[in-house]
Formats: C-alpha cells, structure tokens, sequence
C-alpha cells in the first residue's frame, strides 16, 4: 500500500501562485508516475500535470503547460507542483495520485492507483 499526504493550497488571489506538495509513503516503486488531479463536483479527476519519477518527463494540460511546473520536492518520495498566474478556473480540489510500477505516464487517470485526500484551492479577485 502507498499512502499520499498533501499539503499547500488555500486561498490565492487572481494573478498569484501556489505551490502544491504531495509526499508518498509505504511501499513506494522505484519507478512510477506521481500526478495532481483536480476533482470536479461530480467526483471526476482532471488532470493538471503528471511526472514520470523513472525518467522525469513531464505531462500537463493544456490549461496549465505554461505556468505550471511539476518536479521532485527535497525529501523522500516528494514532489510538488507550482502553478502560477492563477485564474478562477483553476480552483477546486486538488488531489495528488500515484501508480504502481511502472515506465510509462500520461495524463490519464486510469493508471492511478492511490490516491490522497485532496487539498482544496480557492482563488479569488
């Protein structure tokens, strides 16, 4: 089992940044794809950006690809993702997810096999 603990978010104004951290924990492969979602009211997962841990490439949506940067964080098993020039849009409830070994990534969810909690980013005007 793989144990994800969030943290960051909160409330950010339009035009601001936030930097979202996600660190695993438990059994955790070697190689794998750690992603952030951000779950829409109906429970769906959007992806935002996912990282290859194995080769370190990059995934992220369209809505983000020039502001965003998703990268290992200092400490074990962590990344983080920084978003800037934040828009109403990119509110909501942000989740962090991981897959089991693996070489391949994408932005797609399916792979995802643990998930945390979600950590909740409201931005506003």
């Amino acid at each position: 089992l793989v144990q994800l603990e969030e943290s960051g978010g909160g409330s950010v104004q339009v035009g601001g940044s936030l930097r979202l951290t996600c660190r695993a924990s438990g059994y955790v492969p070697a190689r794998r794809c750690m992603g952030w979602f951000r779950q829409t009211p109906n429970k769906e997962r959007e992806p935002v950006a996912v990282l290859n841990i194995g080769d370190g490439s990059t995934y992220y949506a369209d809505a983000v690809k020039d502001r965003a940067t998703f990268a290992p964080d200092e400490g074990e098993n962590t990344v983080y993702l920084q978003m800037d020039n934040l828009n109403p849009d990119d509110a909501g409830m942000y989740v962090c997810g991981t897959t089991g070994g693996t070489l391949f990534c994408d932005l797609s969810s399916r792979r995802f096999a643990y998930w945390g909690q979600g950590i909740q980013v409201t931005v506003s005007s």
